[in-house]
């Protein structure tokens, strides 16, 4: 490793012990799985939760002609207050995250990754930093009658109607610190600068609409990027007991800083979150597609398919899955077209499965230490086996989890 490949690694393994340093410290009282949609308002004053997750992870890539070998952190920590005003609820939420100063700036390796820039150039093999500011928004909500209600949702930072439940909230995927290759074909929209979101729920039946802004974040991961809300999306979901179904839709306007084309971005999903108090069976099935309509002839279409499940055979021990197969434009990502000029978008159709384990190693009254590590394999499509090969990925992490 050259000398400046360890001083990022030691930087890295030093922020990522204070992150979890941090994590620990949280006063809480007990770790249950955690619900970011719904809060118990008391009956006066005002009522806070806190959650945090933060990871220690040790990225070992094995590619064909460069392997990858790093430590990092994965991290983020959720706010939430409420209280009565009148006959309605307000709540506030507010989410951080570390990783633009725990990642390298590019972001973590991760083999046919894509998604955002770096250097203003597409980023490939590689999973972008999170903002510093991955929530920060104000949702009121009330009855409307016996079995129905409504919320109103508006957030600086926010994710609009449009996905399954994202990778990193999922009770299926909290497991596993990587985010998947079908981020950007299914849930990347839960960082969006700019959100009002109207929803409607009866009985099993919630339906959503929102308008936001559709550009993606930019290389400033510390900042926050307002502008128009040109962009739209409506979902429905179905839920019962652990069960949920969702189905939605969602237009963005140029998304994509490289590319000169908005984006369609069709997504279906079934999650599964246990039946349990200790919810021992977890698992998501999501599809998607995304539609990029202005590169020529009927434009660019990216499906996506994903399965992820976590299984907690005993208290202390946690197995976890996740297979996917994802169409990426890794080989003509991006490029700046001149006027009425666009270039060739081949598309390279990736697997991957990963398989994991993870071992509780301490609790305690304010949260969890585990121990874990995970082996992913790839498929490579012929376009890309030139360059390729079969690579293959390993984790090794700590992970601390915390609640109050």
């Amino acid at each position: 490793m050259s000398n400046e490949g360890m001083r990022r690694a030691c930087s890295g393994a030093a922020l990522g012990a204070l992150v979890l340093g941090l994590v620990l410290g949280l006063p809480a009282t007990a770790l249950a799985q955690h619900d970011h949609a719904h809060m118990a308002m008391p009956a006066e004053g005002w009522m806070w939760k806190f959650d945090a997750q933060a990871a220690l992870n040790l990225n070992l890539q094995e590619r064909k002609f460069t392997d990858v070998h790093q430590v990092e952190s994965q991290n983020w920590l959720m706010v939430m207050g409420g209280r009565q005003v009148g006959k309605a609820s307000l709540s506030l939420h507010g989410m951080l995250s570390l990783e633009p100063f725990t990642l390298r700036k590019l972001g973590s390796a991760e083999v046919f990754q894509t998604g955002e820039t770096y250097d203003r150039r597409p980023l490939k093999d590689y999973q972008h930093p999170h903002d510093l500011f991955m929530g920060l928004g104000a949702t009121l909500s009330g009855r409307a009658g016996t079995s129905s209600s409504w919320a109103l949702t508006g957030a600086v930072v926010g994710e609009p109607a449009l996905g399954p439940t994202a990778f990193m909230h999922r009770v299926s995927s909290e497991a596993n610190p990587t985010a998947p290759l079908a981020h950007h074909t299914l849930d990347s929209t839960h960082i969006t600068h700019g959100v009002i979101t109207a929803a409607l729920t009866s009985g099993a039946i919630t339906v959503e609409s929102s308008v936001f802004h559709g550009r993606e974040p930019d290389e400033n991961r510390l900042d926050i990027e307002m502008g128009r809300l040109d962009s739209y999306a409506a979902r429905v979901w179905w839920r019962r007991g652990p069960w949920g179904v969702q189905a939605s839709g969602g237009h963005l306007k140029q998304p994509d800083a490289t590319e000169a084309s908005d984006l369609n971005r069709y997504t279906a999903s079934l999650e599964y979150a246990g039946a349990t108090d200790w919810k021992p069976l977890s698992f998501t099935l999501a599809v998607g597609m995304n539609h990029l309509p202005d590169l020529g002839g009927d434009g660019v279409k990216e499906y996506a398919a994903l399965f992820d499940a976590a299984w907690r055979v005993r208290p202390r021990d946690l197995v976890y899955t996740r297979a996917e197969l994802v169409d990426k434009d890794i080989l003509d990502a991006g490029g700046y077209d001149p006027p009425g000029f666009v270039h060739a978008h081949p598309l390279s159709r990736v697997g991957a499965l990963t398989l994991g384990y993870q071992r509780r190693v301490r609790a305690w009254g304010h949260g969890t230490l585990g121990l874990g590590g995970d082996v992913t394999v790839y498929r490579t499509p012929p376009n890309l086996l030139a360059a390729y090969g079969h690579p293959v990925s390993m984790h090794i992490f700590l992970i601390v989890k915390s609640m109050y």
